[in-house]
């Protein structure tokens, strides 16, 4: 249930950075591109994009573990860009799928992404009692 819930917020955070033109991020939807197709391939970019978040993420994360302290941190924002990079670099196998044009636009981009998903696992955090 967590992972559809996060599938969902990640779906809605790659549309919300999508809506912005200047990041050159864009979604291609499945043919022949109505709402539903959108919906979808945004749902299944998402879905790829969680997938290479929880294992190549992790993998990273814990390989630049020395470079986190030396930059205070800042070497996320690269690492969570590239993984967005290498989610649109899966995609495009397909006629469908996530295009990053640049890849410090991609960081702005991701940037806006983890903050999004921060926003909404404050609001969607269980309350304990």
């Amino acid at each position: 249930m967590r992972f559809l819930i996060r599938v969902v917020i990640n779906a809605f955070a790659i549309w919300v950075v999508t809506l912005i033109t200047a990041l050159q991020v864009t979604v291609i939807p499945f043919p022949p591109g109505e709402t539903l197709q959108l919906v979808l391939t945004l749902l299944l970019v998402a879905a790829i994009f969680a997938i290479v978040n929880t294992f190549i993420g992790t993998v990273l994360k814990v390989l630049a573990f020395p470079l986190y302290i030396l930059t205070l941190g800042l070497i996320g924002l690269i690492i969570n860009a590239f993984l967005l990079w290498l989610t649109a670099w899966i995609t495009s196998f397909w006629s469908w799928g996530l295009r990053v044009e640049d890849f410090w636009l991609g960081v702005i981009a991701a940037i806006i992404i983890s903050l999004i998903n921060w926003l909404f696992g404050i609001i969607l955090r269980p309350q304990k009692d």
